[in-house]
This record gives structure tokens, C-alpha cells and sequence, in this order.
């Protein structure tokens, strides 16, 4: 078992090292940012600044600097400061508590217990980043996830340290699937991030989603929409960190973030506000380094040791599949599954489209016969989708395609394998013998 306490003390010992009490003073406010002199602190220093009229302290976080003037953003609302307020340094790092005593409990940001079961007792101590994993020592995707739902099991099936997204508009089914994977999947230890989303939201994933049974084996990390963008961020690294700390004691992990693009704000709000250029949609270009360096903490673990597998979802605002966070998903991702707005006002559940999804690690997870199987499956499908206006009003002529007869035939049990309602279960086996049947394919086996 890899002793990830003593590796961090090795490579990194000052992480361990007291909290600095250096202090200046807050010469200005701008916006979300607070501007302090007199002090000097690196990126991700915790700060705390005196509030003059509450006699209290607000924490801040260091996220850039300008010759002597440092940019601080608080963890909350920074009424009551004022010209000339203390700042005092009181870490040079942003680090987080861990331990096994994390499961099954709810917590904000900063680590800290939201659920009212009192403090967690935790026995380590390490940088909120992370430590990157050299990618020669990374395990291969060798192992079938069964997920319990049709739609991916057959046609876009995913292993054990895969990371995948899923994409979609608001109102289509993102959150809803999301939960059937958590329902469904098999994982020694399942980690849900939930950024940026409606508070309300978080009581029911816990209690309608999870329930008791699968928040016994769970950690949530909750930083609602209302909560500071660095706090939002720090929730996101708190996720990817807690996620690490179990994979690389030799546990199979499952990790949910919902969901990336609210990430991407929070940092766009932090970027913008330290006077960051905007580019495409407004973001700038720190959003684009933050995504891919998050997805890459994701995956299996050093020599196979431990897995995360990592589901992210992704908002196409407007619908638009060209948004900049979702092009730079799918670059990152290890295959995607888009979901559609035009299935789902058909009452087509789960409302994948298999016309942009796509399992990268499918081909070496099962074998050649059933992959065929999956292919012939999704050629079907498209063929009918292209073709859907000329034949509901009449215009195609049977016999003038073999393929596309077949898929209009095939039509109503194609429709039956990719719906499945959100509290039903379908294992690997099941899923696979009923695409089989449907195409006519006859090997059934898959590796393992």
C-alpha cells in the first residue's frame, strides 16, 4: 500500500511547515478582489483579513499579485473591512485534512462537516493539488465498469479509470443520469462533487439519490452556486483530492463532478477579476490550463494501483455543442455522452445520442464480434435519424435501401434497448445479450 502521507513529506516538505503570521495592511476594493501591501505571500496563501466593524477575521486566498500588491478573494461577503485593515498570512499553502473518517459525511469547500453529525477525525494532512502522476506509471483501462444502464453498457462502454463526460443543454436529463450512474455503479468509494449547482439540489442527491445505504460508502463535497468563486474552486480540488487519496490506497473510485462548466465560471470570475484578458465566450485563458490539469488528476493509478473513475457533466449553454468548455471537454475526456434535447421532448429516456457519444476505450474492452455487434447497432440508429423526415411524410420508397428497411423494422426494440427508467438496473451481460439478439450477431463473451 503506497504511504501517500510519506511521499508527500519527501517531495514537498515545506507543505508541513507552521503557518506564517506575517501581516499588512488592505489599501483597496475592487470588485470581488481585495488589495493588500505590506505583506508578501504566494499563489493559494491563506490570508485572513480584520473585519473592523464585527471585531471578527474574513479568510482570502492569494490568487495574484502586482509588483508589492497582492490580490486577495474571500471566502465570504467581505462586509465590515476598511482601509487600512490587518492582513496576516497564515499559511503558504492550500492544504486539506483527509482520512477514512470522511466517508459517508457531507462537507463544504474548506473540509468542514455541513451534515451536523459533529467534527470528522482525520489523521492526514496534503496540498489541495495534488501530486501529479508520472503517465509511464500509469495503469492500463483493462477492466469493464458495468454502469446498469442499457444505452452505455452496449454502445459506449466504459472501464474501470475512464474519464467521461456528459454533455448536454439545461433541462435534458444530466443530473437524473448522473444518479442512475451513482445508483448503479459498482465502486469501493464513491466521491460527488457538487459545484457551483442549486442548493436544493444537494439534500435530494443525498437523500433521493444516494440514500442511506450508498452514503455509508460515499464523501460529498457541496459548494452551491451562492458560495464565493474560490470556494468553488477549492471544492473541485477538494473532490479530485479526496478522490486521490483513496485511489492510491489501492480502492476502486468512483468520482462524480457536477459539473465542470461551473468550474469553468469560477474560474472565469477569479481570472476576470484579477484582470485576466477574456477570450473566447469571455474566458480566459487560466480556464483553459485549469480543465484539462483537473480531468488529468482523474484515472487509474500508479502500476493499476487503484482506479478513479471520473464522470463530469458538462452544460452546452444554448444547446450550443461548440461552446468552448464543451470542445475543450471532449479534447480531454475519454469519450463522451452527449444527450439530446430533441429525445428528451420525445420522452426519450435517458436521451443519449449516439450520433455524437463515444467510448475512446470500448475497442480494447470487448471483444471484436460484440464490438461489430455495437457498430452495426449505432449505423442502424443514425441511418433511421438521417432519414426521419423523408419517411414520416412518406417519401421514401421500401426496398430502395436493404439498411435503412432493416432500421425502420428494427426501429421500436432499437428505441426499447436505449430507454430505461431512472430507478431500473440492467447488468453488462443482460445489456449485451440484448443488442446481440437485436442485431443478429451471435458471440456474446466480452473480456474482462
Amino acid at each position: 500500500m503506497l504511504d501517500f502521507a510519506a511521499e508527500v513529506d519527501a517531495i514537498i516538505p515545506s507543505l508541513r511547515a507552521p503557518a506564517v503570521s506575517a501581516s499588512g495592511k488592505l489599501v483597496r476594493v475592487v470588485g470581488l478582489t481585495l488589495e493588500a501591501k505590506g505583506i508578501i505571500a504566494p499563489l493559494g496563501a491563506h490570508c485572513q483579513v480584520e473585519n473592523v466593524a464585527l471585531g471578527t477575521f474574513i479568510d482570502c486566498e492569494v490568487v495574484g499579485f502586482q509588483d508589492d500588491l497582492l490580490y486577495l478573494m474571500p471566502y465570504t461577503e467581505p462586509g465590515g473591512v476598511g482601509p487600512g485593515a490587518k492582513v496576516w498570512v497564515r499559511s503558504n499553502h492550500s492544504k486539506a485534512s483527509l482520512g477514512r473518517d470522511l466517508l459517508g459525511r457531507v462537507i463544504d469547500g474548506l473540509g468542514q462537516p455541513i451534515d451536523g453529525r459533529g467534527p470528522i477525525n482525520y489523521s492526514d494532512q496534503l496540498a489541495l493539488e495534488g501530486l501529479p502522476i508520472n503517465p509511464m506509471e500509469r495503469g492500463p483501462i483493462k477492466k469493464i465498469l458495468d454502469t446498469g444502464i442499457k444505452a452505455i453498457n452496449t454502445c459506449l462502454t466504459i472501464g474501470q479509470g475512464q474519464r467521461i463526460g456528459l454533455i448536454a443543454g439545461s433541462g435534458v436529463g444530466k443530473s437524473v443520469l448522473l444518479g442512475m450512474l451513482t445508483r448503479n455503479t459498482e465502486a469501493d468509494v464513491v466521491i460527488i462533487g457538487l459545484i457551483g449547482e442549486r442548493g436544493r439540489e444537494v439534500q435530494e442527491f443525498i437523500h433521493q439519490i444516494l440514500g442511506e445505504k450508498g452514503l455509508a460508502k460515499s464523501v460529498v463535497v457541496a459548494a452551491p452556486a451562492n458560495v464565493s468563486p474560490v470556494l468553488r474552486l477549492k471544492a473541485t480540488n477538494l473532490t479530485h483530492l479526496i478522490a486521490e487519496y483513496f485511489r492510491d490506497r489501492g480502492q476502486n473510485v468512483l468520482m462524480l463532478c457536477d459539473s465542470l462548466t461551473r468550474v469553468a465560471h469560477a474560474q472565469r470570475e477569479i481570472g476576470l477579476a484579477i484582470g485576466e484578458p477574456p477570450t473566447a465566450k469571455g474566458y480566459p485563458p487560466s480556464v483553459f490550463a485549469l480543465l484539462p490539469r483537473l480531468i488529468e488528476r482523474a484515472g487509474v493509478g500508479r502500476n493499476g494501483h487503484g482506479s478513479i473513475t471520473a464522470v463530469y457533466t458538462v452544460l452546452a449553454e444554448g444547446d450550443d455543442r461548440s461552446d468552448p468548455v464543451v470542445d475543450i471537454a471532449r479534447a480531454s475526456l475519454d469519450g463522451q455522452v452527449m444527450l439530446s434535447r430533441q429525445l428528451a421532448d420525445a420522452a426519450h429516456y435517458p436521451a443519449i445520442d449516439l450520433a455524437g457519444s463515444i467510448s475512446r476505450v470500448m475497442n480494447s474492452l470487448i471483444t471484436p464480434k460484440l464490438l461489430a455487434s455495437a457498430n452495426r447497432f449505432r449505423r442502424l440508429w443514425s441511418l433511421f435519424q438521417q432519414n426521419q423526415d423523408l419517411i414520416q411524410v412518406g417519401a421514401y420508397e421500401a426496398g430502395t435501401n436493404p439498411d435503412l428497411d432493416e432500421a425502420i423494422r428494427l426501429r421500436p426494440a432499437m428505441e426499447a434497448l436505449l430507454q430505461q427508467e431512472s430507478d431500473a438496473s440492467v447488468d453488462m451481460d443482460h445489456s449485451q445479450k440484448l443488442m446481440v439478439q437485436l442485431t443478429g450477431t451471435l458471440d456474446t463473451g466480452a473480456t474482462s
